[in-house]
């Protein structure tokens, strides 16, 4: 897909995800034992032969940029093109606070944006949990000769989100911005490919207007205009991360083989930064029951439905069902947790009982000692 350029946005982080995005945007966070959620926006793009791409950061990006480094991982170091991390430029004032909305993000690097030597360009989340198959996507906006097509899904989401209702044809007759979960339509997922022109035209026409939303004023004022947008039905699994719940729901949702093998799929691989680590061990006493467990860990307790993260240690006579215990962290003797996320590097000490609740996790911030 020589002719399309790939554009990620992962500056924000929903209040909602509350201490887990404390030191990190939701595109870097964690996910599935070794994974980050920005891996599956880039392998989507990598996929589709798409290696020219742009991540557009604002604050907390250490983290992303640790992840991500040149982008070796998925064939986009390059010395022309490839990979690039985006931080704010060109406009003074988008260095102060956070950006406004994903218009005000896109015309903060518009100098990066019109030097694009592609026509046409895929704006994807970094916060979406989906396999995208976008070599199927372009092929279908290409077909249906539109300026603009939007990926979506036929399921609803627990929060009000933007929807379509199309024609027979797939094209768009309304849009609802921030519909109901009842709403009729289907769900957009936020990633959309664009010609460059229309996509250019849209932020100037937002900055003269001083919108800063890329539904309620860039896609509104597209269809006002007469401007069609086509649509691509993404049948395979999908969340946007949102919520400690919507985080916690999607790791748990990968212990499901059927969904699993929906977001990595054999011929449609996802790729992260190589971690090259010793086998995990475990003791004559341990047990481990429907988990994912990383390299480099030592398991002497029981594991039940739960993702740990490579470099954990599990004390014996500990109990850990329905959890996500991240990178590094340690968890005492004869502890007993449940429906509990432990960020990275977490000390738990021994005969600990903590029990959440699959809609309202334990959350326990990264470098925590409790």
């Amino acid at each position: 897909m020589v002719d399309f350029h790939g554009i990620i946005f992962a500056y924000s982080a929903s209040p909602a995800l509350g201490e887990l995005v404390q030191r990190r945007t939701a595109a870097s966070l964690p996910f599935c034992g070794r994974y980050r959620l920005i891996d599956l926006s880039l392998s989507s793009l990598r996929n589709a032969g798409i290696k020219d791409v742009g991540v557009i950061m604002q604050r907390d990006y250490q983290s992303l940029l640790d992840h991500i480094g040149s982008g070796k991982a998925w064939d986009m170091s390059r010395k022309a093109g490839g990979l690039r991390m985006l931080p704010p430029f060109g406009l003074p004032d988008y260095h102060k606070g956070q950006y406004a909305g994903t218009i005000e993000a896109l015309n903060a690097v518009s100098s990066y944006i019109r030097d694009i030597p592609q026509s046409r360009i895929v704006l994807m989340q970094g916060n979406v949990c989906a396999n995208i198959d976008l070599s199927a996507a372009i092929e279908s906006h290409l077909s249906s000769g539109a300026k603009l097509t939007a990926v979506c899904s036929r399921k609803t989401h627990p929060w009000a989100s933007h929807k379509y209702i199309t024609d027979d044809d797939g094209n768009v007759v309304q849009a609802l911005y921030y519909a109901e979960p009842d709403d009729e339509g289907i769900s957009a997922l936020g990633c959309y490919i664009i010609e460059k022109e229309t996509l250019l035209a849209m932020m100037d026409r937002c900055r003269t207007q001083n919108g800063h939303y890329f539904h309620t004023d860039g896609v509104s004022g597209f269809l006002a205009d007469g401007g069609v947008i086509h649509t691509y039905i993404h049948e395979g699994y999908a969340k946007a991360i949102r919520t400690v719940s919507d985080y916690y729901t999607a790791n748990m949702d990968m212990l499901d083989s059927r969904n699993r093998a929906s977001v990595f799929p054999a011929d449609r691989p996802v790729r992260t930064r190589a971690h090259e680590e010793v086998s995990t061990y475990y003791g004559e006493q341990s047990s481990c029951v429907n988990s994912l467990v990383g390299d480099n860990c030592i398991i002497e307790g029981s594991i039940e439905n739960s993702i740990i993260f490579s470099g954990c240690r599990i004390a014996q006579g500990t109990s850990i069902k329905n959890c996500i215990i991240m990178k590094g962290a340690r968890v005492g003797q004869c502890s007993e947790l449940e429906s509990v996320i432990a960020d990275k590097d977490v000390e738990i000490t021994h005969g600990l009982t903590l029990k959440g609740t699959p809609t309202l996790p334990i959350v326990i911030p990264k470098q925590a000692k409790v």
